[in-house]
């Protein structure tokens, strides 16, 4: 199998969500003084490709240190759907995809495509995200599945106010991992899925190692 990388490198430079802090990476130590190169990390726990919990949005959801590794590593099913800025991936998006290629199991890790990670550098990659409708995020918990991917910045399209899929996924235990990368170069509609935060003890969410191994 080929191992891909699906995550954005985390630098000074990389974009963050309006009103979050820019990364920073401080020197502590170093090795003409301490013997050895050592820096300290300041960057919100949603900085680049990250993994929501539950709790992010549901006073009572599960944290990020106590969420199963079970549900970390998965076979998972690619949608490609490409979308242009403000537009949502309909449910009628998700029933052609299975008319396609069979029903998608319940339980799975549902990952999109929409072609929107090559907008990253853009001024509008923030405010004119595509993502998924009410009624498409109401169409997966039906199936209740396990966690959904995209590679924007927000699984909520920016036509939409005060985070409604977000909510409702978070509400329903399904795990949200964002600002995915590199889904492009995935040929297959199924591919195993290894997504790694760090254990950060009761933190809504975190950076992540996102990987795909592929045929």
């Amino acid at each position: 199998m080929k191992i891909l990388d699906l995550t954005l490198t985390i630098s000074h430079k990389i974009p963050t969500f309006p009103g979050s802090p820019k990364p920073n990476f401080i020197q502590w130590e170093n090795l003409k003084d301490d013997s050895y190169n050592l820096e300290l990390l300041f960057l919100s726990s949603h900085t680049g490709t990250h993994l929501d919990a539950p709790y992010h949005f549901v006073e009572n959801g599960l944290k990020i240190h106590e969420i199963n590794l079970t549900r970390l590593v998965r076979e998972a099913v690619l949608i490609m759907s490409r979308k242009k800025s403000d537009k949502a991936i309909t449910k009628s998006d998700i029933q052609k995809f299975e008319k396609k290629h069979g029903k998608i199991p319940n339980y799975s890790t549902v990952i999109f495509w929409t072609g929107w990670q090559k907008m990253l550098r853009d001024d509008s990659y923030f405010i004119k995200n595509p993502g998924l409708s009410e009624a498409a995020a109401k169409y997966l918990v039906s199936k209740k599945t396990n966690m959904v991917g995209i590679d924007s910045p927000s699984i909520d399209f920016k036509g939409s106010q005060r985070f409604p899929v977000h909510r409702l996924f978070s509400k329903n235990n399904i795990l949200i991992v964002e600002n995915l990368a590199n889904l492009d170069k995935i040929k297959t509609t199924k591919f195993h899925f290894i997504v790694l935060p760090l254990k950060l003890n009761g933190a809504t969410g975190s950076p992540v190692r996102a990987i795909a191994f592929i045929d």
